[in-house]
């Protein structure tokens, strides 16, 4: 922790204790200015409120403000610049990205507080109070259950109204008739990562060999279910979910609890022995979505068939999404998980919950952030995202209303170079991002500086979201653009060191935050509309396999570098 860091914790805990015990706290004005004229009270003051909330609150909320703003203002700006279009129902998207925002805020504030100390109080004592078979079946509740409080997991809500029933028949039904199962296989396979992510702890398994292990049977069972028209729609959406589950809850809690794991297995001593989780946390979902689309379609031979669902066709206004329907899916999507970790604190380690106002105040905070920002992803991001998806094709496909803007070329070049825009800027203000560049340069000595980190990161994820998006503009198929990317990602995986393997992986599962993941799948649900497609999934699959190939690439281009250094020294 920074010393910035440090001291405005230390400043809010003061705010907790005042407001807590109910005793004085003299200001600044008090102390300095008339400390023996002044009367002391027993109360608060407005002033004194301010001063210990605002340092605090400014750089919490400037982080969220450096990673939407960016991203709405240059969607905005193109849509009225480049496409000559007004964004709909501008003063709601404002309000809901306000929303995004300060609900990103407190969730993440609660999530430090709330959910955090419990994880790293498990993560360190269980391993050493526990019998092995107790750590693996929490790390798989821990996993799985983490995922339905996922802020982006919400986007699949909506994903369902863009697919096409008559041409994506399984995929439609899988998102619109059984979503519960889509989410309950996306935990599962995270449950399951984490199990193998602490079973790598436990028997010193080479991640190289995790990564080809686990990628080589994925890549088999996406290549069966490419060649069946049924479930060929079905791969992007499985792709894609590995993107939304690595998030702000999955990835600290399950970090905590690898480092715990990691200690008592004594690779305390490893820098490295953090990375890898994230990995397997984006593989094992799309493996098990597969398979449930599998199952689907023995279960289901002919989705017509069935008879239309109650209310699907209806649309709630963006009224009817109120803050307390938002408020009770935060309270069902957080309370299990923290059921989960009190229970696993207070009897299976056997310690009482220590700081319980503190922990107390980050539960409800989560609960509240969460459901604000549930609430502006409804009527801000994703109406965003799919009034650019929906109006970028006339650049180039003229419409109903007229000509296409610009001749077909050009138009596509456009569209193009908008997604390298868009992915390039989301990830260089992706917080988990630059956090993880301090961390790799510190690690390497800074042969990995943190700035090459985030520049081939951002390079293979715009080029990843560019791909995606021609892969819906021109209609090509997912399979053979899965294969190879992820034969490229192989190819590096074997060629490279253990630790940029690691890294590079992991690379891939913190630029997709809870900001990224519904914006861009908007993007291509809205996209895909436009011009025709069945679907318009895969965006976030490319966006993943992208970075991991420019990591690795510039990992090469480093041990390159040094040996050529040695041997010219030699």
């Amino acid at each position: 922790m920074t010393e910035p860091a440090k001291h405005h914790r230390l400043r809010y805990g003061e705010f907790l204790s005042a407001v807590r015990v109910k005793q004085r706290r003299v200001s600044y004005k008090d102390v300095h200015a008339d400390a023996g004229r002044r009367p002391r009270t027993g109360n608060l003051r407005l002033i004194d409120v301010h001063r210990l909330l605002t340092p605090y609150v400014s750089v919490r909320f400037l982080d969220q403000l450096r990673a939407v703003v960016p991203l709405a203002v240059f969607l905005a700006l193109f849509q009225i610049v480049a496409l000559r279009a007004d964004v709909q129902q501008g003063e709601l998207i404002a309000f809901g990205m306000i929303a995004v925002m300060v609900g990103l805020m407190l969730f993440m504030d609660g999530v430090r507080y709330g959910l955090m100390p419990f994880s790293e109080s498990i993560g360190f004592n269980l391993p050493n109070r526990g019998t092995p078979a107790v750590v693996l079946g929490f790390a798989f509740l821990l996993g799985g259950i983490a995922t339905f409080a996922e802020p982006a997991i919400g986007a699949l809500r909506a994903a369902g109204s863009g697919v096409d029933p008559l041409r994506a028949p399984w995929l439609h039904l899988l998102l619109t008739r059984y979503p519960d199962r889509l989410v309950l296989a996306v935990g599962i396979g995270v449950g399951l990562a984490v199990v193998v992510g602490m079973l790598r702890y436990f028997f010193g398994w080479r991640m190289k060999t995790l990564v080809i292990a686990t990628l080589v049977p994925c890549l088999a069972l996406t290549t069966y279910a490419g060649f069946d028209p049924r479930l060929a729609p079905i791969i992007g959406l499985a792709w894609d979910c590995g993107a939304i589950t690595t998030g702000p809850v999955t990835v600290p809690l399950v970090l905590a609890l690898g480092i715990g794991v990691a200690a008592a297995a004594g690779q305390e001593d490893n820098p490295l022995a953090g990375f890898g989780i994230v990995t397997l946390a984006s593989l094992f979902p799309a493996f098990a979505v597969i398979l449930v689309g599998i199952g689907l379609v023995a279960e289901v031979p002919d989705p017509a068939a069935l008879p239309p669902i109650v209310g699907a066709g209806d649309t709630a206004a963006w009224w009817e999404q109120t803050p307390v329907a938002e408020f009770v899916a935060a309270v069902r999507a957080i309370g299990p998980l923290i059921l989960l970790l009190w229970l696993v604190q207070r009897f299976v380690v056997g310690e009482s919950v220590k700081q319980r106002n503190i922990i107390g105040y980050g539960v409800v905070v989560a609960v509240l952030g969460m459901a604000l920002f549930n609430l502006g992803l409804s009527v801000g991001l994703i109406p965003l995202g799919n009034q650019a998806g929906a109006t970028v094709p006339v650049a180039f496909s003229a419409s109903a209303d007229g000509a296409a803007l610009y001749s077909f070329p050009v138009g596509i070049g456009l569209t193009l170079v908008f997604a390298i825009i868009l992915g390039y800027g989301a990830t260089v203000a992706e917080p988990a991002l630059n956090a993880m560049g301090v961390t790799v340069e510190n690690l390497t000595d800074g042969a990995f500086p943190k700035q090459l980190l985030i520049q081939a990161v951002a390079v293979g994820v715009a080029l990843g979201i560019a791909l995606g998006v021609a892969k819906i503009v021109f209609g090509w198929s997912m399979l053979p653009l899965l294969l190879g990317g992820y034969s490229l990602a192989l190819a590096g995986t074997l060629w490279s060191s253990e630790e940029y393997v690691a890294l590079a992986w992991d690379s891939a599962g913190v630029t997709t935050g809870p900001v990224t993941v519904p914006l861009v799948l908007a993007l291509g649900l809205g996209l895909g509309q436009a011009v025709g497609a069945a679907e318009g999934f895969g965006i976030l699959a490319m966006a993943s396999f992208g970075p991991i190939v420019s990591v690795l690439l510039v990992g090469v281009w480093i041990r390159s570098r040094a040996a050529i250094a040695a041997r010219e020294q030699g």
